[in-house]
């Protein structure tokens, strides 16, 4: 067999040739097997949601599910007074499918429904598994399915759409808490109030989360129920059409947050117990419950399970137009022990035998399948232990994603804020962490994410400035603590945007410097969304200081956008020195240069750079950005000669560095 590209890129993944060999051969084999020896295609396979659920048809309409365990199923809804009719019994054809034929008149638009299983020794009302629209009656808070079938249903006006990846600067975004109002958030008011936002801050993509439908909203959208649906709370079908509609024409691409490593154990609203059968779509025995998140854990190894799961990307992508995926807890599904309690130190960490092939399997062919119905989309892995080739292209012996979370950079800010004083702050350190990443793995890289701004934790700026962001924000008020967060907010941002390998992302608010946490509603708060919303008002009021943060956030943006392929250019550097705690590093033509010294300034320092001229493009000690302006950054920089470098065409570039800042300077024709 000849050696996988991802060996030869990688030496020390020799030894575990056979087992990344194996993971190989398994998804070529289990493609031919769905595609019938290339009979059909991935996609054509993929089109569950085409064939199952319910369907207007020329004269009626037709459903069917999938319960091998069922011995009796009918439909049940406000067409029938929820009571069990003949006219409505499904009839058991081949292979647990039931299908049910009704006339148009049966059902309306707007009707809801559920279905009645009947099975050996017990019944219940289930939501159907293939469920495109389910609502919550307000006053009951049950869940039930919805007949949509609008008269005019949304046409999509721009139907091809080419997402901006050079670079990939993703605002991650929550519809429900992206209102300023003490409410939940919808689709309409999104598109609307937040949309301009992001277009005028310069990011390309937006990255949704809480999509598919969840019947607890606190769960942020990951303890899923009806995977098909997109959550009633923020809208309607066409109102979610029209938001990403409404992004392509401003040239930003939307990407959701898929939850396919789990399921909500709820059985009336999920898929727990769908036909008494707790196994229908889960491992069975100790691997059924995850054992951190109490949910579900899907059974891969099942062709009927990568069915429903492969059917769910490609509706996303040819019903709502998504441009991709951002895949969560893939960690959890690599292995046996979803990562809990593991310290992945070496190689032979992810080729123990733990590892489950199955699910393994499932993502590559899901990558397969998502690059096939759209050549363009994107699709992002959030996984914590490193495994190698999660991000390498399939032809290659990887599992296909485009990109993988850089999630140790967030932990690493974290860590320092929390226990090193500003002084021990080390360059090298810093710079070894967001450019330590597999040369054939594009990567996502972020100082924080939702993850980081949840209740029990703290941003970023929270941890920097704390309680004085309740007193000291105002402008001719901050302190020393206020203006320290403010100048290293700015400093980690640049780092982490300006090292990229493949894009960057941030969440909605913390651009800006949004206090508090995240808390949604729930008993122990009073039901209170006071923490589930985002408080814009402290951006755009220019009396405070947050706005300083936030426009920052837009130059720095468009400076990296400046440089074509700016994320694909080697990242040199050109200095560290611990002591001083200065960094200095250079793309294509862009010179970065930070002082994290928090009481040290340094005239004429130098810097062997390549001849010429240089000027200022972004300074963080701007006071349009809350910096002091120390420098004059009108001034155009010439290197000096030195003829040691002669050979290299290197010169010294001396520059003033007041403390606790940096400046990014590019090489003038």
């Amino acid at each position: 067999m000849e050696t996988l590209n991802l060996i030869k890129n990688d030496p020390w993944l020799e030894p575990y040739a056979d087992a990344i060999n194996g993971r190989h051969q398994h998804a070529i084999d289990k493609e031919a097997e769905l595609t019938k020896k290339g009979k059909i295609t991935l996609s054509d396979f993929a089109s569950g949601y085409l064939y199952f659920g319910l369907h207007r048809t020329a004269d009626g309409w037709i459903f069917r599910e999938w319960a091998p365990n069922a011995t009796q199923i009918f439909l049940v809804g406000t067409f029938n007074d929820w009571k069990e009719a003949k006219k409505y019994s499904l009839k058991r054809k081949a292979n647990g499918i039931w299908e049910l034929k009704l006339p148009a008149d049966a059902m309306k638009h707007g009707d809801l429904y559920k279905l009645k299983v009947h099975w050996e020794g017990g019944e219940g009302e289930r939501i159907p598994a293939w469920a495109t629209r389910v609502v919550q009656d307000e006053e009951t808070k049950i869940f039930s399915a919805q007949v949509w079938s609008p008269e005019k249903p949304y046409k999509m006006k721009k139907r091809s759409f080419k997402p901006a990846t050079d670079p990939l600067l993703i605002y991650e975004c929550h519809i429900g808490m992206a209102q300023q109002e003490e409410k939940v958030g919808s689709y309409r008011e999104f598109q609307e109030k937040v949309l301009p936002r992001i277009a005028k801050d310069g990011y390309n993509c937006i990255q949704i989360m809480a999509i598919q439908e969840h019947p607890y909203y606190g769960s942020f959208g990951y303890h899923v129920s009806s995977f098909f649906a997109a959550s009633s709370r923020f809208g309607t079908p066409e109102e979610l059409k029209e938001l990403i509609d409404t992004a392509h024409s401003m040239g930003i691409a939307v990407i959701m947050d898929i939850v396919h490593s789990h399921a909500v154990k709820n059985e009336i609203e999920g898929l727990g117990n769908f036909a008494g059968d707790p196994n229908q779509y889960f491992y069975p025995g100790d691997r059924h419950e995850h054992p951190a998140w109490d949910s579900l854990c899907f059974d891969y190894g099942k062709n009927e399970v990568i069915h429903f799961l492969l059917s769910n990307c490609k509706f996303w992508l040819e019903e709502y137009h998504f441009d991709g995926f951002r895949f969560d807890g893939v960690t959890s599904m690599l292995y046996y022990s979803h990562g809990l309690g593991e310290a992945f130190c070496n190689y032979g960490d992810y080729f123990n035998g733990h590892e489950d092939d199955n699910a393994i399997c499932y993502l590559t062919l899901a990558n397969r399948l998502i690059h096939e119905v759209n050549p363009k989309a994107i699709t992002i892995a959030e996984e914590v232990s490193g495994m190698p080739g999660l991000a390498a292209k399939y032809e290659d012996g990887g599992y296909g994603f485009d990109y993988r979370m850089a999630m140790n950079i967030p932990d690493y800010w974290i860590k320092i804020i929390k226990e090193k004083i500003d002084e021990d702050w080390k360059p090298s350190s810093m710079f070894w962490e967001v450019t330590n990443r597999r040369k054939d793995e594009k990567t996502i890289s972020y100082a924080e994410s939702h993850d980081q701004a949840l209740v029990g934790d703290k941003t970023i700026i929270f941890r920097l400035i704390d309680a004085d962001m309740y007193w000291h924000m105002q402008k001719g008020d901050e302190n020393y603590t206020v203006n320290r967060g403010i100048a290293l907010h700015k400093m980690i941002r640049l780092l982490t945007s300006s090292t990229i390998n493949g894009g960057y992302l941030n969440f909605m608010g913390n651009e800006f410097g949004h206090p508090e946490w995240i808390d949604f509603p729930r008993e122990g708060n009073g039901w209170s969304c006071k923490y589930a919303r985002r408080q814009w008002d402290l951006v755009d009021n220019h009396n405070l200081a947050y706005h300083y943060m936030g426009d920052f956030d837009a130059a720095m943006l468009s400076v990296i956008k400046s440089v074509r392929n700016f994320q694909a250019t080697p990242v040199q550097e050109i200095w560290h020195n611990d002591g001083d705690q200065v960094l200095a590093y250079m793309r294509k033509d862009l010179i970065f240069v930070f002082n994290f010294n928090p009481k040290q300034s340094f005239t004429d320092y130098g810097f062997l750079v390549p001849a010429g001229s240089y000027e200022v493009i972004l300074n963080t000690d701007n006071p349009a950005y809350g910096g002091n302006g120390l420098t004059d950054d009108t001034i155009k920089h010439f290197t000096m000669y030195d003829a040691l470098y002669k050979k290299d065409k290197k010169e010294w570039l001396k520059l003033y560095i007041p403390a606790r800042t940096a400046m990014v300077l590019r090489k003038t024709k």
